[in-house]
C-alpha cells in the first residue's frame, strides 16, 4: 500500500464538509505533491557497495618433518668457514681499502701498514748478503791460491786447513745473509693484508692510525660457499638429533619460504656456560634470498622416521602413508593470531567471493615471532597476516603479498600499499572495536 492509497482513504473517512464550508482550495495540490514524494521514493537507487579493503595475506604451507618426535630450534644463519683477518708484524695501521659488509675476492688488498721501518730492514739485510758473497768471493780465491802453493809443498798443511776454514765460515755467512733478506722481504709484504678466499667483511677491529700488534684482529672474514645453519640443542634432545638427519628451515624475514637442510656436525661437549650442544645444518640450496646471520626456525624430522626413510626396501607408497597419517603444523607469523573470545584465531580468506572468515585454530607454541598452529588450517589455506584488529568476518577483502617476501611486484595497483592501512579501517568503520564486526561472528 502506498502513499496515495493512504490518503485517499483517510480522505474518504472523514466527513464531507456543509456546503457552506467548500472544499479547501489545497487539498489536490497536496495530494500531488505527496504522490510526487512517494513515486520519488520507491524509485531511490541502493548506495553503491563498499570497495574491497586491501589485506596482507599469504597462503600457508605446512611445516615438513613435523610429528610428535620432531625436534624445533631457533637458528642462525652462518658461514660454514670464518677467520679473523690480522697482520703478521707490529705496525701502524695506514690505509683501510674495506669496509663492513663488502665483498672481497682472494688476493685483494684490504689494509696496509707503515711500510719504512721494513724497507729498511730489507735494505740492511740486503747490504750485509752483498758483503757475504764479497767474502765468500775472496775466501774462494785465497783457498785456490793455497791449495795450488800446498801442492807444491811452499805452504804449511795447518795454513791451508785454515784458508778451508774461512771458505767454509764465508760459505755459511752467506746463506744466513740471503735467508735474512727473505725474512726481511716478507715482513715488507706482510704490511699488506690480502684476503685469502673470496667472502665478506663481517667485522672491523681496527681503526686508520691505531698500532697494532702482530695477530691483532682487524677485520672478520665469512669464506664464501657452503651456508650452515647453527642451532643450541639441549642435551635432553640429543638422542634424537643425528649427523645426516633431514631438517626443514624457515626464517622470519621470508615467509611463504622453506628451505631443506640436513645436521652436518653435531658438537660432542656441551657449552661450560649455557650446557647445550651446538649443531650446525647444511642448507641444501640456500639461495640469494638468504644472507648471513638471519634467523629462524628448524624443524628435524624424528630420527626413527629418517632412518625408515633410508633403510633399503621402504617404499615410496609406506613414506607417504606415514606422512598422511602425521598431523600437519603449520608455522604462521604472530600479528597473524587473533581471537574468538579466549581462543586463539585467524582470519581466513574464502576463495569463493574474498571475504573474510573468522576461524579458530589450535596453537602448540607460542614464539617472539611466530606461532605454531596444530589445527584448523588446511595446505593452502590464505590467511591475514598483519591488521587483524582492524577487518571484520564477512569483509569483501583484496589479498595482497608482503612487500618483501622475495616474490616480485606486489599484487594489486599503484599505491595499493600506501592505502593497505586505511582500507581496512574504512571498511571496518561499524566494526566494533574489539575487531569482531558483526554479532556472533567472534562468540
Amino acid at each position: 500500500m502506498n502513499v496515495i492509497d493512504l490518503l485517499s482513504r483517510a480522505v474518504s473517512r472523514r466527513p464531507l464538509p456543509s456546503p457552506r464550508a467548500g472544499l479547501p482550495a489545497a487539498l489536490p495540490i497536496a495530494l500531488a505533491v505527496l504522490a510526487t514524494l512517494g513515486l520519488g521514493a520507491c524509485h531511490r537507487e541502493a548506495p553503491p557497495a563498499a570497495a574491497a579493503a586491501v589485506v596482507v595475506a599469504l597462503p600457508v604451507q605446512h611445516d615438513a618433518g613435523t610429528g610428535a618426535d620432531a625436534v624445533r630450534y631457533p637458528i642462525e644463519v652462518a658461514s660454514r668457514y670464518t677467520n679473523v683477518m690480522s697482520f703478521r708484524i707490529a705496525g701502524k695501521l695506514i690505509e683501510r681499502k674495506v669496509r663492513l659488509g663488502d665483498t672481497v675476492h682472494k688476493g685483494q688488498v684490504v689494509a696496509r701498514l707503515d711500510p719504512a721501518d721494513s724497507q729498511k730492514q730489507a735494505a740492511s739485510a740486503q747490504a750485509s748478503l752483498d758483503a757475504a758473497e764479497h767474502r765468500l768471493v775472496f775466501a774462494k780465491q785465497q783457498l785456490d791460491r793455497d791449495k795450488a802453493q800446498a801442492a807444491q809443498n811452499l805452504i804449511a798443511t795447518t795454513q791451508l786447513e785454515q784458508t778451508q776454514d774461512n771458505y767454509t765460515a764465508a760459505l755459511a755467512g752467506r746463506d744466513q745473509a740471503s735467508a735474512q733478506l727473505v725474512v726481511a722481504q716478507n715482513n715488507l709484504q706482510y704490511n699488506t693484508l690480502v684476503a685469502d678466499h673470496d667472502g665478506a667483511i663481517t667485522s672491523e677491529n681496527a681503526d686508520t692510525g691505531q698500532v697494532v700488534s702482530a695477530g691483532q684482529a682487524v677485520y672478520g672474514l665469512a669464506w664464501a660457499g657452503e651456508t650452515d645453519v647453527t642451532l643450541d640443542a639441549a642435551e635432553s634432545d640429543l638422542g634424537r638429533i643425528a649427523i645426516g638427519q633431514a631438517a626443514n628451515v624457515t626464517f622470519a624475514a621470508l615467509p611463504g619460504h622453506q628451505y631443506g637442510a640436513r645436521v652436518r656436525e653435531v658438537s660432542p661437549a656441551a657449552d661450560p656456560q649455557s650446557r647445550t650442544y651446538r649443531v650446525k645444518l647444511t642448507l641444501l640450496q640456500p639461495g640469494n634470498e638468504v644472507h648471513l646471520g638471519m634467523t629462524g626456525d628448524a624443524i628435524l624430522a624424528s630420527v626413527a622416521t629418517a632412518s625408515a626413510a633410508g633403510a633399503s626396501g621402504a617404499s615410496a607408497t609406506t613414506a607417504a602413508q606415514s606422512a598422511s597419517t602425521t598431523p600437519m603444523t603449520f608455522t604462521v607469523p604472530a600479528t597473524a593470531i587473533f581471537h574468538q573470545g579466549r581462543d586463539p584465531a585467524v582470519w581466513v580468506v574464502r576463495p569463493v567471493d574474498s571475504t573474510l572468515e573468522l576461524r579458530p585454530v589450535t596453537v602448540s607454541r607460542y614464539t617472539e615471532r611466530s606461532s605454531t598452529v596444530t589445527g584448523g588450517l588446511k595446505e593452502g589455506e590464505q590467511i591475514v597476516l598483519a591488521g587483524v584488529h582492524t577487518v571484520y568476518a564477512g569483509q569483501h577483502v583484496k589479498p595482497v603479498r608482503p612487500l618483501f617476501d622475495g616474490e616480485g611486484d606486489v599484487d594489486g595497483p599503484t599505491g595499493t600499499q600506501s592505502s593497505a592501512a586505511n582500507a581496512p579501517a574504512n571498511g571496518a568503520a561499524n566494526a566494533p572495536a574489539n575487531g569482531a564486526a558483526t554479532p556472533g561472528a567472534a562468540q
